[in-house]
């Protein structure tokens, strides 16, 4: 068994509240959760409302799988135009960890 987490530290674009904050945050998880079937939630800056952070992690049985499913939930955090990603962090787990 494998488990892959990604870590994204997110700059949101013309956000004035964390009202709208969550605007632009929910529909990317939301997203996440639909298209690649994760867990996924927002896990840190949440009382700034130009800074985010999602956490995300994947359960499979093979490292390919894993790697292809992280990589594309990568590439669609980053190619949405209302947020700048600014760092991720990938961790790879094994059950012998």
């Amino acid at each position: 068994m494998y488990v892959g987490t990604l870590s994204f530290d997110l700059l949101l674009g013309d956000v004035r509240s964390l009202k709208e904050k969550r605007s632009v945050v929910r529909p990317i998880v939301a997203e996440l959760q639909r298209k690649f079937a994760v867990s996924v939630a927002e896990t840190g800056g949440q009382n700034l409302h130009r800074r985010a952070e999602i956490g995300l992690a994947v359960v499979s049985g093979d490292t390919g799988h894993l790697t292809d499913v992280l990589d594309r939930c990568e590439r669609l955090v980053a190619g949405r135009p209302e947020v700048e990603l600014l760092s991720v962090r990938r961790r790879l787990h094994t059950d012998e960890d």
